[in-house]
């Protein structure tokens, strides 16, 4: 199956500017080249250096079908490690479809989902995790986990594994040969180094699999539910955070009815909020499914902002603090940001008021945007962004997670060994065991069903 040639789409489908038809394998170069024809002469493009770009038509017999450049990569200096053409060329869906389906009736087949880097990662272009980091490139949508994909795609976390398993696989081979000289009763392993290695090789895997927290609130987005009673503010201060006109701001009690969620960026992290029904007593029923709503979309988050009125609660903020100490004991590992809004209607002893009554209050107007950009200040600092701000290796994927789990539980084994005196024979099972688990990370361990999986996650063209 990975020794025939493929084509398909590299750019997204529909109309634009220009579009980029892909073909990767042995034929790629022979196929274009049989229907391409040059502006100056009757130049083959079997005949070209590699990484280099033609300007010529892609013909049908007598039929032109669009002016196009035609990029070159021969093996095994391209992506995927074959030869690779690239044909650009206008971007209309017509000639698009045109020109692959013309290569389609000469010798390719349409590439499956992800194959080029599946290509790629066969050919020992890219490991198993810069292949995935591939994907997360793609749909990075913020500069952090942009920063993330970047870093892994360039081996950083590749690099990190690779060095552990090579120096545990050192080890693993002196214990091996023990085994082979059991009656002699030799050691060539020397168990004082190899306690250390292995303290070490726990201490990065627990950094690894710490990192994790933060890798995938950066990856999938921080969901940041606001909550409060009706009519405090909430839509405003949602629309004062996006900046534009998301939910609909109503004198009226009880118009968010359902949850309203958007995402934006703030300082390189992806927040997702929730505009939530507001949260009272009410015999209606569609308030009702809302506010029920609300209470999941709580349980969901992982950042609660609570919204209270600052002018109408001004007599009551006792009553507001209860509330508040209420979702704070029924959330207690949740961080909560209690938020005063609407403090442009008051004067500085009520404000003083509202401090000395709530701690750690946050002061807004979401209607004039006073305080907003504290109130975004004091959300990124909910996160530990110092592993990213450093350029330390932060774990983002769950698959490389779950390795990492495992791997870390037979380390532990094999330190339990080392310090109870553990037969070699037995130690080597532990540190085969480990062994295995960094080799699903990377690829050196795989299989078809796993590469499957990864690889339909992946868009067409890639």
């Amino acid at each position: 199956m990975h020794n025939d040639t493929i084509v398909a789409l590299a750019t997204p489908s529909g109309n634009g500017a220009i579009a980029v038809v892909r073909l990767s394998g042995n034929d790629a170069i022979s196929i274009v080249n049989a229907h391409f024809k040059s502006v100056t002469n009757n130049k083959s493009l079997e005949k070209q250096r590699t990484h280099t770009i033609h300007l010529g038509h892609i013909v049908d017999d007598n039929r032109t079908i669009d002016e196009v450049l035609v990029s070159i990569f021969k093996n095994p200096n391209s992506y995927t490690g074959e030869d690779v053409v690239e044909v650009s060329c206008h971007g209309s869906a017509y000639i698009q479809q045109e020109i692959i389906q013309l290569f389609l009736r000469n010798g390719c087949r349409m590439a499956t989902a992800g194959e080029f880097t599946l290509r790629a990662f066969l050919n020992g272009k890219l490991d198993l995790s810069q292949a995935e980091a591939v994907a997360d490139l793609i749909s990075s949508d913020n500069e952090a986990s942009h920063k993330i994909a970047m870093q892994q795609m360039r081996g950083g976390f590749s690099s990190e594994i690779a060095k552990l398993r090579e120096e545990l696989l050192n080890f693993a081979s002196l214990i091996e040969l023990e085994l082979d000289f059991a009656e002699e009763d030799v050691e060539f392993a020397d168990r004082s180094q190899f306690k250390d290695l292995v303290e070490r090789i726990t201490f990065v895997l627990k950094r690894l699999i710490d990192s994790f927290a933060v890798g995938n609130v950066i990856k999938n987005g921080i969901p940041v539910a606001i909550v409060g009673e009706p009519n405090v503010g909430k839509s405003t201060l949602l629309n004062a955070l996006l900046n534009e006109d998301r939910a609909i701001v109503s004198e009226i009690a009880g118009t968010t009815r359902d949850t309203i969620e958007d995402e934006i960026s703030i300082g390189g992290i992806g927040f997702r909020f929730i505009d939530t029904a507001g949260i009272r007593d009410t015999q209606d029923v569609v308030e009702s499914i809302g506010i029920k709503k609300t209470f999941e979309k709580i349980d969901q988050s992982q950042v609660v902002i609570y919204l209270f009125d600052a002018q109408n609660n001004i007599d009551q903020l006792e009553s507001v603090r209860i509330e508040i100490e209420k979702i704070r004991n029924k959330h207690p590992q949740k961080p909560l940001l209690v938020i005063a809004n609407k403090i442009d209607k008051l004067d500085d002893i009520q404000l003083a008021e509202i401090n000395n009554t709530i701690a750690d209050v946050l002061l807004i107007s979401a209607k004039t945007g006073f305080g907003i950009e504290q109130l975004t200040n004091s959300l990124l600092n909910l996160i530990n962004t110092g592993s990213l701000r450093n350029d330390e290796t932060i774990v983002t994927n769950s698959r490389h997670y779950d390795a990492l789990l495992k791997a870390f539980e037979e380390i532990q084994k094999v330190q339990l060994g080392l310090e109870t005196g553990l037969s070699g024979d037995l130690l080597a099972i532990d540190i085969r065991q480990a062994l295995f688990h960094f080799g699903e990370i990377t690829g050196e361990i795989t299989n078809d069903d796993l590469l499957g999986n990864i690889f339909a996650n992946f868009c067409i063209g890639k």
